[in-house]
């Protein structure tokens, strides 16, 4: 699923970023500089304890969000501090705020290189399981360790097999002044306080799709620049005050938040995003394929890969094919599915076929979903979509 092009806006505060493949919109991120992003970190302070099932307990934290975030009194980390009400803590967000949720915090604290991802609190050096030369995977694990000081981790990421040995020497220097910068802004700051906002996302997707992109447009010359200086002059750069109206891309936002989406053979899948699950369903609709059900299901399955992306569905997934709910007639489309799906980002698992007749999936929550991000609850209806007659 990688992308070819990237359409990039900033502006009052909001940042978009689009990913496309053929012209075709298969990812979009909404950032809101106001609310707390997924990999900032925060000094927090501990608000409330709340009794959680089977005798484990939880901490709301202010870190300055509309709502108080949440963390999990195991998390690593945190049982050594022997956390208290009032104490104050630095954390980092692992999901953003939903609807009705805080943001989910964790102790363990990650900052995030170009080749590398520091880990403060960790005591281990792993390897991306991405990388398929293991021999330099293992190589780039003995060089840091080799220069690995005290108490600290390390997680080696794909693109450090193309680095030289000095330049990932050098990050691990730069990334552990920056922990320690971090932490003496704490000492000097305040709860709640941000202490790191999370680099601009759009060097994420251009380390994530470096192999493949070939085209950006940016409404900054800045940006422009900076992207030159890091990544060469082999991206086609346009720069342009609108580009993501250039590209038509709010159009192809606004079909992504509609419920039903078409399939070129006349089929439909219909998706609706609930509090407990995201449910699926496809239907054969005007279908002109001659009735072939097993092929229905198969453009389905590609297309609900690409929407559950576009959407950043998250947590639990169900999706109820067309026809008959066996293994035997379902099995390449659930095999589809699986391989679509484990080209993206975010990992999702599939379950296969419940006893009921439907494919369970579920997928990494990070941020909220497009639906989430784009609109709020109707006033009128709480959700429901209906109204009284």
């Amino acid at each position: 699923m990688a992308v070819d092009t990237i359409v990039y806006e900033k502006k009052a505060g909001r940042t978009r970023i689009a990913g496309l493949k053929g012209g075709d919109l298969r990812e979009v991120e909404i950032i809101d500089a106001g609310k707390a992003g997924e990999g900032n970190i925060y000094l927090g302070r501990i608000t409330n304890k709340i009794d959680l099932a089977n005798g484990k307990i939880g901490f709301f934290v202010n870190i300055g969000d509309s709502r108080e975030a949440f963390i999990n009194a195991e998390e690593p980390g945190l049982e050594e501090l022997n956390a208290t009400i009032g104490q104050d803590i630095i954390v980092q967000v692992a999901q953003e705020q939903r609807a009705e949720k805080g943001a989910r915090l964790v102790r363990g604290i990650q900052l995030v290189g170009e080749n590398l991802v520091y880990c403060p609190y960790r005591m281990t050096v792993e390897a991306s399981g991405k990388i398929e030369d293991k021999t330099r995977a293992d190589e780039c694990r003995e060089l840091v360790l080799e220069n690995t000081t005290g108490q600290e981790g390390w997680i080696i990421r794909t693109a450090a097999v193309n680095c030289p040995p000095e330049t990932l020497v050098k990050e691990m220097e730069d990334l552990r002044g920056k922990f320690n910068q971090l932490r003496s802004v704490a000492e000097k700051n305040k709860a709640p306080a941000l202490l790191l906002a999370k680099f601009d996302p759009l060097f994420e997707y251009l380390y994530k799709n470096r192999g493949s992109v070939r085209k950006m447009a940016v409404n900054s010359r800045a940006v422009q620049e900076e992207i030159s200086a890091k990544f060469g002059d082999h991206l086609v750069i346009e720069i342009t005050p609108q580009p993501f109206a250039d590209h038509g891309l709010d159009e192809a936002i606004a079909a992504a938040l509609e419920r039903t989406v078409r399939l070129k053979s006349g089929g439909r899948i219909t998706i609706e995003e609930t509090k407990a699950c995201t449910a699926i369903d496809v239907d054969s609709g005007d279908d002109n394929g001659q009735g072939s059900l097993g092929r229905l299901n198969m453009e389905a399955a590609a297309e609900i890969a690409k929407q559950i992306r576009l959407r950043n569905l998250s947590g639990k997934i169900v999706i109820d094919f067309a026809g008959a709910s066996d293994i035997h007639y379902l099995k390449n489309a659930i095999e589809l599915l699986e391989d679509e799906l484990r080209q993206d980002y975010i990992r999702s698992t599939v379950y296969g076929l419940s006893r009921g007749g439907l494919v369970e999936i579920s997928r990494m929550r990070r941020r909220p979903s497009l639906r989430e991000v784009m609109t709020e609850e109707c006033t009128r209806c709480e959700g429901t979509g209906r109204v009284e007659k």
